[in-house]
């Protein structure tokens, strides 16, 4: 196969760079055999570069996992060209620009094409990556153009595309020793506002070369941000030609120490001093990048360090054996795994005061609007300004340390130190990341490659050096208080309050309408099933209700039977009672007293002690007859006795009231009956024998003999005693 064609204007020593023209070729992804390279432009006819240098992975990196997810999307890797018979193996970087297509859009829609979407990228292969700010702009315009004219056989503005950067390469525009590598990347101001004081973290880091990660789930964000990283090494970008291969180390071949400086010219001094740190060497890779399909050569022994991008989720479960340190772009989160890497990557207080200095000029000159420029116009928070200012930190860094080993040679030459420099400037910057630091690849390199008294050009001295001071710690305070976002927080938990509020404030008045709409539902039910009703019987004639009238009659003739028969049995039991012992006898010259024959007083005023009468008591006809004898001793004895005694005085009031009226009537009748001067005629009716239960109750003398006697006896009554009733009134 024929090589790609090479100017013949413009080498400078270097034909390996200079010679090689960038390329243009288009990647489709086809639906059964995936991505896969479909045409390339700036090559002899039928020539394949792809197959020539083994590029293999080249699909793979051009369409990024996730790329479908956006409009446009752009993806950055580096590919390995290998030795040739006149140039040795060096590095090559790409740049793709990725976009989608409606099947049904297209004018003519070939065969293969079964899916409704056309997937493609439009890649550009160059020698250096300085210039890919400038050339992402367009490529773009030229990938948008191409898509537009939706046919994808009319491939002439790519074509031509390619021709425009050939050309310009032989006129020596795209010169690698013009100086615009700060222009690669993303926006610096971006970088320092996102991640503070960890950007710091970061670039030491790098330095360190330890196994780095990077994950974001958009590509060119993610690449982005590894060229900004590396960019703030001076002179790193426009030296990455061993970054593709851990194989790789012609930066080293070719690198000697300087022997003249010119303090005027910036880059003969960074060339003294060092610079680059050369982090990208034996041993090293850079995939800004880099597919699934490349971790065979991640886990390879002789890859002992890189700084590789992902957006495939899948080494997330695995970065505890891809990574020593994970940046999570998506999160905004560096997870460093490696303790020995935690404890050297701890900042000093000087390291803290210097970048929370830079973080506050970049946050005091903020605009949303343009955020990679200052809202004052100014120097201070500039681009500008924060590459000169890591540019002077590196250049510190670099002369502490030369001045740390100056110091550890003549540690017993007392005059061999320096009157204006106090101990050792090193520990400024952290004694355990100063030590970590020596074993690196690119501090022996640099250190063998530079004079010993570079502390004679700069001064070594941290930025900002000096203890924890009141001012750091108010600075840390204030920074982390702002960091809590409490504002935020607290505007979105009232939001939220509100919100839950509303929603429960909605809910119960939902559920009030709802009962009440139950509650009139209800009524209105029960109202039109009372109209029902009431319709039906009009209707009918008849009570809602109707009732069995003749059940009813049974019923009350039932009821009166039962209450005709429980007094007829009391009735039954008192005439009983009455003729076994409540009557009185026809011959005694007494008449019937109310509760027993009590002795009466004779004409002469005497008393007929031998005289008496059987006391019947009453009682309920639950109690037997066998009971009376016993009762009527006990209530005669205790007559007899005051008789004896001759005292006139009377029997308990209570005693005439131990009979109930049915005994009285019966008294009555049997009085009335035995006494012939009674004025009472015996053919009175039941009605008026009541009435004369009264007459006989008003006259009673307390004794059981009634006042109103039938006799013909002329003696005089005795007075009532005081406080005895007079009526009936009292005792009924």
């Amino acid at each position: 196969m024929a090589t790609p064609r090479s100017s013949t204007s413009g080498e400078n020593g270097e034909g390996s760079k200079t010679g090689f023209v960038p390329l243009v070729t288009v990647v489709d992804f086809h639906h059964h055999r995936g991505p896969e390279v479909e045409r390339w432009f700036g090559v002899e006819e039928g020539e394949d570069p792809a197959a020539k240098y083994d590029w293999t992975l080249l699909p793979f990196m051009a369409l990024s996992d996730g790329a479908h997810a956006s409009t446009e999307d752009f993806s950055y890797f580096t590919l390995l060209r290998p030795a040739t018979d006149d140039s040795p193996a060096t590095s090559l970087f790409g740049i793709s620009c990725t976009r989608q297509l409606d099947a049904s859009q297209l004018l003519v829609r070939p065969s293969d094409v079964t899916r409704s979407t056309v997937q493609k990228a439009v890649v550009v292969i160059a020698d250096s990556p300085q210039f890919f700010g400038m050339l992402r702009e367009r490529l773009s315009v030229v990938t948008s153009a191409w898509f537009a004219q939706r046919e994808f056989s009319d491939t002439e503005i790519l074509r031509r595309f390619q021709e425009s950067l050939a050309e310009e390469k032989a006129r020596g525009q795209m010169n690698e020793e013009v100086d615009r590598d700060q222009y690669l990347g993303m926006s610096l101001r971006e970088l320092v506002r996102e991640f503070r004081w960890q950007t710091l973290v970061l670039l030491k880091c790098c330095l360190l070369q330890p196994k780095m990660l990077f994950f974001g789930s958009r590509c060119e964000r993610l690449c982005m941000m590894q060229f900004s990283l590396i960019s703030l090494i001076p002179g790193l970008l426009r030296n990455l030609q061993d970054c593709a291969g851990p194989d790789l180390n012609n930066y080293e071949k070719k690198l000697s120490r300087p022997t003249s400086l010119r303090t005027s010219d910036r880059n003969s001094l960074l060339s003294y001093m060092g610079l680059p740190l050369q982090i990208f060497g034996k041993g090293s890779l850079f995939g800004p990048y880099t597919p699934l399909q490349q971790l065979d050569i991640l886990a390879d022994f002789g890859t002992k360090s890189y700084i590789v991008g992902s957006t495939n989720s899948l080494l997330l479960q695995q970065k505890d054996r891809y990574s020593d340190i994970l940046i999570n772009l998506d999160e905004n989160t560096i997870n460093i795994t490696s303790t020995s890497l935690r404890t050297a990557l701890a900042l000093s207080h000087s390291d803290r005061r210097w970048i929370d200095f830079i973080t506050q000029e970049v946050n005091d000159t903020w605009d949303d609007a343009n955020p990679g420029r200052p809202k004052t116009m100014g120097y201070r928070g500039s681009e500008e300004f924060i590459r000169l200012q890591f540019e002077e930190y590196l250049l510190s860094l670099i002369s502490s340390v030369k001045y740390h080993n100056y110091l550890v040679q003549n540690a017993h030459n007392p005059k061999a130190l320096l009157p204006h420099i106090e101990g050792d400037p090193s520990t400024d910057f952290s004694n355990e990341w100063v030590e970590s630091w020596m074993k690196t690849e690119n501090y022996r390199i640099w250190n063998s490659h530079t004079d010993g008294h570079l502390f004679d050009i700069v001064e070594p001295k941290h930025p900002c050096a000096g203890g924890l001071t009141i001012d750091d710690v108010q600075r840390r305070i204030q920074q982390q208080v702002q960091d809590l976002h409490l504002d935020e927080r607290f505007a979105v938990g009232k939001e939220v309050l509100g919100r839950n509020l509303a929603a429960g404030r909605d809910k119960a008045s939902t559920i009030f309408n709802k009962l009440y709409a139950d509650m009139e539902a209800l009524r209105e039910a029960q109202r039109k099933r009372a109209e029902e009703t009431q319709q039906a019987t009009e209707k009918n004639g008849s009570a809602a209700y109707p009732v069995d009238l003749g059940k009813a009659q049974q019923t009350v003739s039932s009821v009166g039977a039962r209450a005709g028969a429980y007094i007829g049995s009391w009735t039954a039991w008192a005439g009983e009672k009455r003729k076994q012992g409540w009557g009185r006898s026809s011959s005694s010259s007494g008449g019937g007293g109310w509760g027993f024959g009590g002795n009466r007083k004779s004409r002469s005023g005497n008393t007929d002690s031998s005289t008496e009468k059987n006391y019947t008591p009453l009682s309920s006809p639950a109690l037997s007859s066998a009971g009376f004898p016993s009762m009527e001793k006990i209530q005669m004895s205790n007559v007899h006795h005051r008789a004896s005694e001759g005292h006139e005085r009377r029997p308990l009031t209570q005693d005439s009231f131990d009979e109930s009226l049915l005994d009285a009537a019966g008294s009555v009748d049997e009085s009335v009956t035995s006494s012939p001067a009674s004025p009472r005629k015996n053919a009175e009716s039941r009605q008026d024998r009541s009435k004369s239960i009264g007459v006989k109750l008003d006259y009673e003398d307390g004794y059981g003999n009634g006042t109103g006697a039938t006799t013909e006896s002329k003696e005089e009554k005795p007075e009532p005693k005081m406080g005895e009733p007079k009526t009936a009134d009292s005792t009924t």
